[in-house]
């Protein structure tokens, strides 16, 4: 079975770009995200999907055949530099995605059930949680004189620190407060906004000139082939502990993933320390606003209030009010992340074939019957029903959130340069944390005061007004018809 590159078979060199800065939390992790659907086996930067053939070897730097009798190097050889060392950052980005997955498939279930979070303290952690994300830029000026190898580190220190942290929460009485819960949620945070961009640099500098899009493509999805591990092994966990007997609300169950967690981050931080020092220091950027990408800031406003709206308050619904346990928020998050990968390159096609502005109206529609679906499934469906609809929603909510990506395309249209493109999507991702922390605090305020209804009530709001502002935007075509 031999990789095969296959020119343009579904994403479009125009939503593909410079893989630098914080443009790739969009690209590679879809964070915030933040972090659940990171794109498939995708060569980022020129737009090629990795397909694979039992019948056909290809050379993949000359693209010509191979004979059967000349020796064919491997394929992370055919990626990286000879002296790259690879395995190293590999087994890294390993570690951390599987450790990721521990941590992210338990943290709604342990701040609701072990440390009695209810949806107004939610929406504060989530605030708090948030903010390395609008600061990152000013974190890594502070670090100016540090090579990417470096910040690479001392981030995934922050996260191994962070973890243990919530593994003494659930270990000692005087570290199980909200307080110190919130505390070492932070600095995971913090750690997990730093790695971000230099990850991706790191793994262009180690591949080949001509190799640095398959290096994001391979790194991306080793990230979330962890993640889906570390989601599958908690569910597993947690439902054996059930079968022994243990209650759902029992803390030996987050005690085994946090320390499983925390013995994969810190393993990590040790590998980590150990990669080679390097020079290279990518560019830092800087807030970039332009009048014509207006309406690219606003589409970004309406995307991170809605985002915000489910990311922070979905899990809680299926928590608090259905009764969802960590195995089955863990199951979901698993079938998130492999449905992102599976649609990406889909809906990639989509936006070829139909254009970015029926895409961004289209996905904003279908958001609408999501939110009216999460807030009313109760009130139109018997319970279980109501609960099988609301996991559907969840997972429905990964899907079209992928689609976010057209409105990138529209920034590609109109930019004058790639460096412009760059610039105006750092700024879009920052703005996009504004958002999120203020609406993560009014989110929590109106569940408390009202009920969920009124909350994603607004929610489809956000996606109604979304749709009617993108059917502003001309396309290309348009454009030309006018003129």
């Amino acid at each position: 079975m031999t990789l095969i590159l296959i020119e343009n078979a579904g994403f479009s060199p125009a939503f593909i770009y410079e893989a630098e800065g914080f443009v790739l939390e969009r690209f590679i992790c879809f964070k915030d995200f933040d972090f659940l659907f990171i794109a498939p086996p995708i060569d980022p930067i020129h737009g090629h999907n990795i397909f694979y053939s039992d019948t056909m070897t290809t050379d993949t730097d000359s693209h010509t055949p191979v004979s059967p009798g000349r020796p064919r190097p491997g394929f992370l050889d055919r990626v990286y530099r000879p002296d790259a060392r690879v395995g190293r950052f590999l087994s890294v980005l390993v570690l951390v995605g599987v450790s990721y997955g521990f941590y992210r498939g338990i943290q709604d279930n342990y701040l609701a059930e072990i440390m009695h979070v209810d949806p107004f303290e939610r929406g504060v952690v989530e605030f708090f949680r948030e903010i390395p994300g609008l600061l990152l830029i000013l974190v890594l000026a502070l670090m100016y004189k540090f090579a990417d190898s470096r910040i690479f580190k001392i981030g995934v220190a922050l996260m191994a620190g962070g973890v243990a942290g919530l593994l003494l929460t659930s270990g000692s009485a005087f570290f199980m407060t909200k307080v110190f819960v919130v505390i070492f949620m932070v600095f995971y945070s913090i750690g997990e906004h730093v790695i971000m961009p230099v990850r991706a640099t790191i793994a262009m500098d180690l591949a080949k000139p001509e190799k640095s899009g398959a290096s994001l493509g391979i790194t991306g999805s080793i990230s979330q082939l962890g993640n889906i591990a570390g989601f599958i092994l908690v569910a597993v966990i947690f439902s054996l502990l059930g079968k022994r007997g243990f209650d759902r609300t029992d803390i030996i169950g987050y005690r085994i993933v946090f320390g499983a967690a925390t013995a994969l981050m810190v393993t990590a931080a040790l590998v980590a320390a150990a990669l080679r020092e390097t020079t290279l220091k990518s560019q830092r950027r800087r807030f970039y606003f332009a009048k014509k990408f207006t309406k690219f800031y606003m589409l970004e406003v309406f995307y991170g209030a809605r985002k915000q709206i489910f990311l922070t308050f979905a899990p809680y619904v299926l928590i608090v009010q259905y009764g969802a346990d960590a195995s089955i928020i863990s199951q979901l998050y698993a079938i998130c992340a492999v449905f992102g990968m599976l649609f990406s390159p889909l809906i990639g096609k989509i936006i070829d074939k139909v254009g970015y502005k029926a895409v961004m109206v289209a996905d904003t529609l279908i958001l609408i019957a999501v939110c009216l679906f999460y807030g009313f499934a109760h009130r139109l469906f018997v319970m279980n029903i109501a609960y099988i609809v609301v996991c559907c929603n969840f997972v429905l909510d990964s899907i079209i959130s992928i689609a976010s990506m057209a409105s990138n395309v529209y920034v590609k249209r109109i930019a004058s340069n790639q460096e412009e493109v760059t610039a105006t999507l750092s700024t879009g991702i920052s703005v996009n944390h504004v958002i999120s922390i203020l609406i993560a605090l009014m989110g929590g305020w109106i569940w408390k005061v009202t009920s969920i209804e009124v909350l994603f009530s607004l929610s489809a709001v956000f996606g109604l007004i979304n749709s009617i502002y993108a059917a502003t935007i001309k396309t290309a075509d348009e454009e030309r018809k006018n003129s």
